[in-house]
This record gives structure tokens, C-alpha cells and sequence, in this order.
């Protein structure tokens, strides 16, 4: 916390007089214009770092999080069909989910189809959902 006040509120500070500076001299209507305004727009979020040392001074982290979401939609585009991109859309959820519940998306598959295949019923499969397996292993 320390340290971002020391090294970036000052490297802040010129920035933030650079913005008001440039703003001043150029047409809001053109493209630098509506650039700097949508960096005013947000000033607020962008230097709030410096008092919360919670916040990243990237957005890596969210960037490398959502990364495989995006790409699995541009896949998705390529799935021939309507009911392709809904069993890809599905599937790519379930995944989603048992990684969001810790679970390794191959066994969880695995159990489940076993499971479906050993008469599990259909009325209970809730209890096939990710959040209800990784109670289970």
C-alpha cells in the first residue's frame, strides 16, 4: 500500500493532469476525444488501487480467468448446427461447473455416465450435478 502510494500516486497525478490537458485541446467528438472521455468516464476505478490494496494492478487475473470462456464461444460458432452449439453450449457449462466446485471435469463425466448407465433416475439427478459429486469423492 506504502509502496503504491510512493511509486504510482505520482505517476497518477501526471496523468491525470495530462488527461485534463488533452481533453481541453481536442474535439470531443473525435475518436482521441471519446477515448479521453471514456478514460474520465472511469477515472475513479482505474485509481482506486492506490488505497485498496486488494485491487490488481492488471487485469490478468480476470483476463486468464474468462479467456477459455470466450474461446469456447468462438468454437462454438463453428458447430455445424443449432443442436451442436446447444450440446456444446451445455457441455462447456457442465465443465465450467465442476471446475467452479473443484472437480475434475473427465472423472466427473466418467461417474456420471457410468451412473446414467447403471439405471441411475432420471428424477434424482440432481445428485449428479458437480456441486453434489465433489461431496462424494
Amino acid at each position: 500500500m506504502a509502496a503504491r502510494q510512493e511509486r504510482s500516486k505520482p505517476i497518477i497525478k501526471q496523468m491525470e493532469i495530462w488527461l485534463q490537458e488533452s481533453r481541453s485541446r481536442v474535439s470531443a467528438k473525435s475518436p482521441i476525444g471519446e477515448a479521453l472521455k471514456y478514460i474520465a468516464k472511469y477515472w475513479a476505478g482505474l485509481i482506486e488501487f492506490l488505497d485498496d490494496g486488494r485491487v490488481e494492478l492488471d487485469s490478468n487475473t480476470v483476463e486468464r480467468t474468462i479467456r477459455p470462456i470466450a474461446l469456447n464461444r468462438k468454437n462454438a460458432l463453428f458447430a455445424g448446427h443449432d443442436a451442436g452449439a446447444q450440446n456444446w453450449a451445455m457441455l462447456a457449462s457442465l465443465i465450467g461447473t465442476c471446475k467452479l466446485n473443484s472437480v475434475d471435469p473427465h472423472k466427473w463425466l466418467t461417474a456420471t455416465l457410468q451412473a446414467i448407465v447403471n439405471g441411475h433416475k432420471q428424477s434424482y439427478i440432481d445428485e449428479l450435478m458437480p456441486w453434489n459429486y465433489a461431496k462424494t469423492v
